[in-house]
């Protein structure tokens, strides 16, 4: 994620009233503290209005800058868009 994607996505977040976000990273090679920080306050934003945000298709190299920053638990992450649907559909039915 590049500063210069950032001004776009921060405003498709705030736009966004969804209670559930699922972001598909999983055309997102790489990931700077900018776009570390726009994810963790996309988190913080959700959480303060009762939502969540939901991260798809992360790729080892951006999970493991998540695992060093100690942001990974803030998240629910699945490898894919598919399966993170699946598991809200069946949460949602169980």
């Amino acid at each position: 994620m590049l500063a210069d994607n950032l001004s776009p996505f921060l405003n498709a977040l705030r736009g966004n009233d969804a209670a559930t976000m699922i972001l598909d990273l999983s055309e997102v090679p790489y990931i700077d503290s900018a776009g570390l920080g726009s994810l963790v306050s996309a988190y913080v934003t959700c959480q303060k209005c009762g939502r969540r945000v939901i991260l798809a298709g992360v790729n080892r190299r951006v999970l493991r800058v998540f695992e060093i920053t100690k942001v990974e638990p803030l998240f629910l992450i699945f490898p894919s868009v598919f399966e993170a649907l699946d598991a809200l559909t069946g949460a949602a039915e169980a």
